[in-house]
């Protein structure tokens, strides 16, 4: 193996590492039928997200102008444990059907709880955290119905990137005001719709299992 083969295979696993390569398959524990595996370490860290929400919202919503800064900080971690549970998925290996469908379920509460904090305080344009709201709930019920007809939904770039901007926009939204803030939540907001739409056109594009052709109707 030449010396260039073997410093372009360290860069494809660093990349891949700290996810910014995500060309290759999805690991097969992660599929549909395999074991929940639930005590792994990512899993670990997405419990921990979980457990830290109810924390935050009862701290944020004590505030009388706004929510604690340490509010803001425990949204914080718990918006980055995003980043840090599939970082240590990669890391070790440790895939799990479990972990793949508790994370996009925190991540929606993360937002979801972050937003209605941000709308009880007015903090963000309240037709956009609406807006962001229904799409999060739509979100949670097509994959509620993919997961039950076994269509795998796979997380598109549209929706990785989107949850940058929307859970920053929380976050510092909490922390100063400025219309920044704003615009960050109108683009998060536009990505997540085009993430949804590509979400819908897999759906609709995903094979018939075999045996699933329609039943003749008894009416018919």
């Amino acid at each position: 193996m030449s010396k260039r083969t073997k410093r372009d295979g360290a860069e494809l696993g660093r990349r891949r590492l700290f996810g910014i390569d995500r060309s290759g398959p999805s690991p097969k524990q992660t599929q549909p039928g395999e074991p929940l595996r639930p005590w792994t370490l990512p899993n670990l860290v997405g419990f921990l997200r979980l457990a830290g929400i109810p924390v935050f919202l009862v701290l944020a919503l004590s505030g009388e102008d706004g929510p604690p800064l340490y509010a803001a900080a425990i949204f914080w971690a718990i918006a980055a444990g995003d980043y840090l549970d599939g970082f240590l998925a990669r890391a070790t290996g440790q895939y799990s059907r479990l972990g793949s469908l508790l994370d996009p379920i925190v991540d929606r509460a993360t937002i979801l709880s972050g937003g209605y904090v941000c709308w009880y305080f007015e903090l963000l344009p309240r037709w956009a955290l609406a807006a962001i709201a229904l799409r999060e709930v739509l979100t949670l019920l097509m994959a509620q119905v993919a997961v039950r007809k076994g269509v795998p939904i796979e997380i598109n770039w549209f929706g990785r990137i989107a949850v940058f901007p929307i859970m920053s926009a929380i976050f510092f939204a909490m922390v100063v005001q400025s219309v920044v803030w704003d615009a960050m939540l109108v683009l998060g907001l536009i990505l997540a719709l085009f993430a949804s739409v590509v979400y819908v056109r897999d759906y609709l594009r995903y094979p018939e299992p075999e045996g699933a052709a329609r039943k003749p109707s008894t009416s018919d």
